[in-house]
This record gives structure tokens, C-alpha cells and sequence, in this order.
């Protein structure tokens, strides 16, 4: 049973990532830097007695660990929550399943990067397990809608969509790196921390932290929701997960998120899925399925 945690894991984190999206869209008036610097900032005070704990590592940690490191928490976490924050605050003008359009790029950048950086073996069956699963996630998320119908804001969203997909799929590749030489529960607070203060010193270098006097309780409320369900809490189990498994099968896991964010679309809000996208959900749920047990056979060196 222990051999399928960290597919389980990861597997999670996209579901709570998938309600992630209906917290934040509760937030689209306030500045998307300023919602990403407040998680992260709590985020990192939560976590302060886990940083502690590894410091030893931490002063350990070589010129590339912290290249890894620097990059995982200013590309991944503030450029990646930035774009996909921002994409979401066009919640007015466009329907969420686009913005979850960067969910079916990701695998893309990380893959190609894992097989450069990491020297991961890229299989012919995982090659086609990957194509399945995007090409599923894809129909998940747009169903058989043209992209010709698409407004401005709905373009807008998208490459802001595809910037996300970029800073996440190279987060999860340098991320890996990372964890080679620290533990999953140092990379976590590490990152919040780094994250947190280049949020909070570019909050007062700009002034904007002068909309923290504009909150409401309710504003307040979401943001510690969101630390304590798919931010902080979800990047712990999130690393768990990566630290025991390549990158390119994890961010294939996270795939998992299209189909969690469209059924949770038709319960909440009553959008029934189409045929195609029943047909995208069969693909994804089965290429992860087929992916998750090539991970537990031991086809592949997670250490």
C-alpha cells in the first residue's frame, strides 16, 4: 500500500488545486500580487518551525541547490500563482475551464525538462500515456468548443494560462532537483519562506500594501482557506509526492485537476459535461490509471 502513496498524493493535491480556483475567484477584486503575497506570507510563518528543523541542510546546500531552489520559489511561486491568479480574475468574462487550459500544457514543459535536466528516461509507453492523458484533459476542460469563439479576455486569460503552464512545469523539474538535496519538508518551508519575502519587500517597495487596509473579513477568510487547504498545506503534499516519483510522471498526476474542477463545476454550479469531455475524463482517468501502476511495478528509479 505504501508504494502507491506518492501517486495518491499528488493525485490529491490536483484535486484540492481544482477547488482552488473557486476560492480565489471570490477574490477577483482585490490585486493578484497582494493575494499571492499574503499566502505566502502566512504560509511561511506556519511553517517557520519545519525551517528550523532544516537548517543544517539548508547551509549545506550548493550554488546549483539554490539556483533549483531561488527558481522553484520566484518562478514557481510568485510568477506561476501570479499569472494563474490574474487569469482568474477575469471570472466576469470567461468560464473557469480555460484558465484550467494550463493544466494541459504543463506536461510539455515539464516533460521536455525532466528528460534535459534530470536525464529522465522518456518511455515509449510513457509518450503515449502522455499524449492520452492531455488529449483527455483537453476535451475534459473545452469539449469539442472551437477556439474561434474565443473573446479578447478569453485570449487574454489563456496566455496568461500558458505562462502559468510554463513557470509550474519548470517548478516541478527544478523542484525534483531540489529534493535531491534536501528533504521534502525543508523544500516546502524553504520555498514558502524565499516566496514570501520577495512578495512581502515588493508589497512595500510599490505601496501596494495599502490595500490590506481595503479587506473585508470575508477577504481574509478565503486567504486562510486557501493556505490551510490548497496552498500551503497542498505544496507539503504536493513535495511528499514528487520527492518519490520523476517529474515527468508527476506532472501527468496533476492532470487529475481538469477532470476534479469540471465535476465539481456541474455539482456547484449545475454545467452538466458533454459527451466529448465523458470521452476526455475515460482518456485522463485512464492513462493515469496505466501510469500509476508502470510507477508501482518499479519500472522507473524514484530515489
Amino acid at each position: 500500500m505504501k508504494k502507491y502513496l506518492p501517486p495518491f498524493a499528488i493525485i490529491f493535491t490536483a484535486i484540492l488545486w481544482s477547488l482552488d480556483g473557486f476560492l480565489r475567484q471570490n477574490l477577483f477584486s482585490l490585486p493578484s500580487f497582494l493575494i499571492i503575497s499574503l499566502e505566502h506570507i502566512i504560509g511561511a510563518i506556519l511553517f517557520i518551525p519545519l525551517l528550523i528543523k532544516g537548517w543544517q541542510e539548508i547551509s549545506s546546500l550548493n550554488q546549483r541547490g539554490w539556483i533549483s531552489v531561488l527558481w522553484i520559489s520566484i518562478c514557481g511561486g510568485v510568477l506561476g500563482t501570479f499569472f494563474y491568479t490574474k487569469a482568474l480574475s477575469y471570472v466576469n468574462h470567461i468560464d473557469l475551464s480555460v484558465v484550467v487550459l494550463l493544466q494541459k500544457f504543463q506536461p510539455v514543459f515539464a516533460i521536455a525538462l525532466a528528460a534535459v535536466i534530470l536525464k529522465e528516461k522518456i518511455t515509449s509507453k510513457f509518450l503515449i500515456l502522455a499524449v492520452m492523458a492531455m488529449v483527455g484533459g483537453y476535451l475534459v476542460t473545452f469539449g469539442t468548443s472551437s477556439m474561434k469563439t474565443w473573446d479578447d479576455k478569453t485570449i487574454i486569460a489563456a496566455l496568461l494560462s500558458l505562462l502559468a503552464a510554463f513557470s509550474w512545469g519548470s517548478s516541478t523539474v527544478l523542484g525534483k532537483h531540489a529534493l535531491k538535496r534536501l528533504s521534502f519538508k525543508t523544500v516546502t518551508s524553504l520555498r514558502l519562506t524565499i516566496t514570501g519575502i520577495v512578495t512581502l519587500f515588493t508589497l512595500i517597495s510599490t505601496n501596494q500594501y495599502e490595500a490590506v487596509e481595503k479587506m473585508t473579513l470575508s477577504n481574509w477568510g478565503y486567504i486562510i482557506l486557501i493556505v490551510l487547504s490548497t496552498g500551503s498545506l497542498a505544496l507539503f503534499i504536493y513535495y511528499y509526492g514528487l520527492n518519490h516519483l520523476p517529474a515527468s510522471h508527476v506532472t501527468l498526476y496533476e492532470l487529475f485537476w481538469p477532470l476534479s474542477a469540471v465535476a465539481l463545476d456541474w455539482f456547484i454550479r449545475g454545467n452538466m459535461m458533454s459527451a466529448a469531455q465523458w470521452f476526455g475524463a475515460l482518456l485522463l482517468l485512464g492513462s493515469i490509471v496505466l501510469l500509476t501502476r508502470e510507477d508501482s511495478l518499479g519500472q522507473t528509479n524514484y530515489q
